[in-house]
């Protein structure tokens, strides 16, 4: 789980950097969601998010990664991850996921939020909020922690505290460390190990991601090489932002208030990167 790939540690003004990729991608996601409705394609999506990052004269960090052909992932009811936008139509009732990122002066920035089309079902409506909320807790738990494993087990905790069994937690993509390049040293799990992990350090950049389904976490790739489904047909769902490490606390890059509002009902009180 933990390998022993070499971890990036950012100036202050890397991370600040950081901050505005991340303010971007978090832009581009509102104009995502925002165009989510029933007859949207997937396409459409993705149309949204990357006239937000040409706006900003920003890049996106998924097209052509490993020959991904769009800027972001747009993935609906029993997608896990990675799904290619198309000509897919959104219908009323559908949960979709949509993942993307921003790249701006050669730092990056990555997130993803759970949109629910029309009158969705309690059960994916539950999911959706079960799962925001596990990210937050995370989040939380980073701020505090020592090791990287800690961020898992205090997500893997909350999800068990607050609904038992009812959801399974994703353990075949996890978080990942981010900076100059978009997936870095160290993993990132949602769910408890038995290992630490690495020691958190100023200078650090994490992607906190948990992925959850209402269902068996079994998964299957589809036959092009991205599209990620469960197996029995249940539905997921993620969500996901980037945080920062400094000598003052931590940020969340992707969101403009750097997570105060939500972290701060978790009795957490974030600190902008310092000059």
């Amino acid at each position: 789980m933990f390998g022993r790939r070499k971890i990036e540690y950012k100036t202050n003004s890397e991370l600040r950097t950081m901050a505005r990729a991340g303010v971007v991608t978090s832009r581009a996601l509102d104009a995502a969601v925002a165009a989510t409705a029933a007859g949207v394609t997937t396409a459409e999506l993705d149309a949204a998010f990357r006239a937000v990052l040409e706006e900003h004269g920003a890049t996106s960090n998924f097209l052509g990664y490993y020959g991904f052909p769009a800027t972001i992932c747009a993935s609906p009811n029993d997608v896990v991850v990675h799904g290619i936008p198309g000509d897919r139509l959104l219908a009323e009732g559908d949960i979709v996921s949509i993942d993307g990122g921003a790249v701006v002066e050669g730092w990056h920035g990555d997130s993803a939020r759970t949109a629910l089309i029309g009158p969705a079902s309690a059960a994916d409506r539950d999911l959706s909020e079960m799962t925001r909320t596990a990210m937050w807790h995370g989040i939380a738990a980073a701020s505090r922690a020592q090791r990287v494993g800690e961020i898992g087990e205090a997500i893997e905790a909350f999800v068990r505290r607050e609904s038992g069994e009812t959801y399974g937690i994703v353990e075949d993509y996890v978080g990942h460390g981010i900076g100059s390049a978009m997936h870095m040293a160290p993993d990132v799990p949602n769910y408890s190990t038995r290992e630490g992990g690495p020691r958190l350090k100023a200078g650090m950049a994490l992607a906190i991601e948990p992925m959850l389904v209402t269902g068996s976490t079994e998964t299957v790739v589809l036959e092009d090489d991205w599209t990620v489904k469960t197996v029995d047909g249940s539905h997921a769902s993620q969500w996901e932002h980037s945080v920062a490490f400094h000598r003052d606390g931590i940020w969340v890059l992707t969101a403009e208030d750097g997570g105060a509002e939500e972290l701060g009902k978790l009795g957490v009180k974030v600190s902008p990167i310092p000059a």
